[in-house]
């Protein structure tokens, strides 16, 4: 399985983490975005996470430097052809995921397995716009990717069992705990979180607690490792929100699911979390 390549889709935060993790456990790696400034700056910080890995002792400099030889940049979707899997970790846009998936049936070899990185959107409807859609499932994995264990597969209602197998057989080989699911709206962890956000959103919106106060409450007395504010941040709100519109849906507009008008609202501002600099808190520092 080493000898494999993996296509991943998409370099932005999720598909550079994938990208990395791919690479670290001896799989050769194909990263692309649609314009080379993109890819290649996805590749610096890449990189950059890398070098820090060998500062603490984690890796060594040899093994970094076998790592960075498996990775290659394209800005050409047609060079997936080369790939036995291929993982899209685009923006979370049904149409654009569709777009990809047409595309890469197109170029794949009809054995390839086809992943979406979805978090919440049909595994199902993405696979109908393919010829295989019994070669198409979900790989989702979780911010950050090089630290975060679980990946959830998502067998959509065409997939094959032996991709589910294949998926999971590779997930354990990049040292993931996968979990298998079917293709419901948020699977299970994002359907799990949705009243987590949107309770916590409520709250501050009734002044019942400020966003500090609710953070520090749910780390003290719930033992959660970030508070709901502190891990929409990370996340990126506007990330957040859209999975959170995209279940509501999915559940034809069950009320415990309904998005908050002020995450709308922050996600309105620019205030996207860590990576716009601030979100809920201020990251300029």
């Amino acid at each position: 399985m080493s000898s494999t390549t993996v296509g991943v889709v998409g370099s932005g935060t999720m598909g550079s983490g994938i990208a990395q993790v791919v690479a670290q456990n001896g799989f050769n790696v194909l990263l692309f975005d649609i314009k080379e400034e993109i890819v290649i700056e996805s590749l610096t910080r890449m990189r950059t996470r890398l070098e820090k890995l060998v500062e603490k002792g984690k890796i060594l400099r040899d093994e970094l430097e076998e790592i960075n030889k498996r990775i290659q940049t394209s800005t050409d979707l047609s060079d997936m052809r080369v790939c036995q899997f291929v993982i899209e970790a685009a923006p979370e846009k049904l149409s654009i995921k569709k777009d990809i998936f047409q595309q890469l049936d197109k170029y794949c070899s009809e054995e390839t397995i086809l992943a979406t990185n979805t978090s919440s959107l049909s595994i199902t409807e993405i696979g109908s716009i393919t010829r295989r859609p019994e070669r198409v499932a979900g790989m989702h994995f979780f911010n950050p990717v090089p630290l975060m264990p679980l990946v959830e597969v998502i067998r959509g209602v065409i997939t094959e069992e032996e991709t589910v197998k294949a998926l999971v057989q590779f997930a354990k080989a990049l040292r993931k705990i996968p979990v298998t699911c079917e293709d419901t709206p948020g699977f299970i962890v994002n359907r799990i979180a949705r009243p987590f956000y949107n309770e916590a959103l409520k709250i501050h919106g009734e002044r019942l607690a400020t966003i500090e106060q609710i953070d520090r409450i749910m780390k003290k007395e719930g033992k959660f490792r970030m508070g709901p504010f502190e891990l929409q941040d990370l996340i990126g709100i506007d990330i957040n929100f859209s999975t959170t519109e995209s279940v509501h849906q999915g559940f034809f507009g069950e009320e415990r699911f309904r998005p908050h008008y002020y995450q709308q609202r922050m996600m309105q501002s620019g205030k996207l979390g860590r990576k716009a600099g601030v979100g809920y808190y201020n990251y300029d520092n």
